[in-house]
């Protein structure tokens, strides 16, 4: 059976996704996740979760039941983007597992389900980052290339400016959701549920992929300080050339009335 993720905005607006979900579905709500469980013919086989930074994991649907649950979030959405999709297989089973991309459950609980969504959501919301940030690098790997080449960046103080807004606004977005991949609070409520999402995020090795995210947040934090050092280079360059321009018409001035009261 398929297990997905999707990434589709920066956030869902979770108190009114809950309330438009609940009056064509049974929903839960932990602590910012919506819940929904699908039966057909009194049994329970679908279960989808909505997580409030913008990510959808599907359990046991089809790809066509999938897209009519991502259409159901389009109305609350913060920020939508493309999408990110990240898939898997599940089975059940003896024991809790994953491998070559398998979930192997050992019961139907949806408590266990939400533990390995947790750690499904927090992958594919790194992907978003991650793509993101090699975006951003890929794109400015010139300038200091520039810089070491010419000994200057060849930017006007408008474009730097406006540079440094963009890396600004990106290593800004997300510092501002880097929380999402600490520990959910979810298990503060259910700690014995905790092992299940350790292994999901040990598997998709989100621990290792926040450690690189955070050394390239520190390679664009570089970049503003190589920015800023230009900007205020040029800034100086250009009250020095001004101090001189105005010396040397003031020598020219002292010449010239020199002359007059010569003649």
């Amino acid at each position: 059976m398929r297990c997905t993720g999707y990434c589709t905005a920066a956030s869902f607006d979770i108190p009114k996704l809950f309330q438009s979900l609940s009056t064509h579905h049974s929903v839960q709500l932990f602590r910012d996740v919506v819940y929904v469980g699908i039966t057909e013919d009194k049994i329970h086989v679908k279960d989808v979760f909505y997580f409030s930074y913008g990510v959808v994991v599907c359990w046991g649907m089809s790809e066509e039941e999938e897209q009519k649950a991502l259409l159901s979030t389009q109305s609350f959405e913060k920020e939508s983007g493309q999408k990110t999709l990240d898939e898997f297989t599940f089975v059940y089973g003896n024991s809790m597992k994953i491998e070559e991309d398998e979930i192997m459950l050992h019961n139907k609980n949806i408590l266990t389900k939400l533990a390995i969504s947790h750690g499904i959501a927090q992958s594919i919301k790194l992907i978003t980052f991650e793509e993101l940030i090699q975006k951003t690098i890929d794109l400015t790997r010139h300038i200091p290339a520039e810089l070491a080449r010419k000994g200057k960046i060849p930017l006007s103080r408008k474009e730097i400016s406006k540079k440094m807004g963009e890396l600004f606004m990106e290593r800004n977005f997300i510092n501002l959701h880097a929380d999402i991949l600490d520990t959910p609070e979810f298990f503060w409520d259910y700690p014995e549920l905790e092992p299940f999402y350790r292994k999901s995020a040990h598997y998709l090795d989100v621990g290792k992929r926040v450690d690189i995210l955070n050394k390239r947040l520190a390679i664009i934090h570089e970049l503003l300080e190589i920015l800023s050092a230009e900007l205020n280079h040029q800034h100086s360059s250009r009250l020095e050339w001004t101090i001189i321009i105005l010396i040397v018409i003031e020598v020219c001035l002292v010449i010239l009335k020199d002359l007059f009261h010569m003649i």
